[in-house]
């Protein structure tokens, strides 16, 4: 496409800055903005900028999407995009936000009569990779949102409780994969710098199932533990799990187990050297 008319455009841009600006926030609230996620002064000021910054592009860099004179509007569809994922917004009313500066563009275009055929073909293809681009970055910010979120549930369900003065304990509850190893590590051996304790009981009570995969992810968190100083004890070993771990010939070395989290909790004691003694 010719570079006279990119910079038409670019300058129709200009030219008609406000005029378009005002359509194109009819045009969005038309579409039903979102007030109750986002207010109207923040959707104006967002529109501005991104005009300006789409005026500015259109006339250094024309319709080369990649070229260096866009990357201010790549970065600012990044921020507004992201953010909308993480207020509530959908992919359709982010992506509105771009496609709605369609028809006040087309009229402007119109109004100006010449070579207009072409003009509404460069603005067709450029809004059209704004509106890819916003929705690419939204979905970015939704996949970050939802590793997070994650994350974060993957902290809750796995919470270090110190039953004792140099007692740890750790139920575990679900499934125990890779990433969730790697929480349950590293809570862990924080828990045990934190509180100098000797001992750690992981208990498996909640766990559904152990297979080769899940004791291998049980002793790279007991051999961390050891390279700490603390000893592990593995509760919760029913007769199902026991079988299993014998038929899968897994080996747990020097590894203690108990039954319950209660036989784990009075082997740790021993271990320390504490007795209990009952009161009246």
């Amino acid at each position: 496409m010719s570079t006279a008319s990119t910079a038409v455009l670019a300058d129709l841009l200009k030219q008609n800055e406000k005029p378009i600006l005002d359509k194109w926030m009819a045009a969005q609230r038309s579409a039903g903005i979102r007030s109750d996620l986002i207010d109207d002064r923040t959707v104006q000021e967002n529109s501005r900028e991104l005009l300006k910054a789409l005026t500015a592009a259109i006339a250094e860099g024309g319709e080369d999407f990649q070229a260096a004179a866009w990357k201010p509007v790549r970065s600012l569809l990044e921020r507004l995009s992201q953010a909308q994922s993480r207020q509530g917004f959908t992919p359709s009313e982010t992506a509105t936000f771009v496609l709605s500066l369609k028809e006040p563009l087309f009229r402007r275009i119109q109004d100006r009569g010449d070579n207009a055929i072409e003009l509404v073909w460069i603005t067709t293809r450029l809004l059209d990779k704004l509106g890819l681009y916003s929705m690419q970055a939204f979905m970015a910010g939704r996949e970050t949102v939802i590793r997070e979120q994650q994350e974060s549930m993957l902290e809750l369900s796995t919470p270090v409780v110190q039953l004792w003065k140099g007692v740890l304990a750790i139920p575990l509850i679900g499934s125990l994969d890779s990433n969730r190893t790697q929480v349950v590590m590293e809570a862990l051996l924080q828990k045990i710098v934190e509180t100098e304790s000797d001992i750690a009981i992981i208990d498996i009570t909640g766990v559904p199932t152990v297979d080769t995969m899940v004791a291998q992810h049980l002793l790279k968190t007991i051999t961390a533990a050891k390279l700490m100083g603390a000893k592990c004890i593995i509760s919760g070993i029913r007769p199902q799990i026991a079988a299993t771990i014998v038929h899968l010939g897994v080996e747990l070395g020097d590894v203690m187990t108990k039954a319950s989290l209660a036989d784990a909790f009075q082997l740790a004691l021993k271990e320390l050297n504490v007795r209990l003694v009952g009161g009246r």
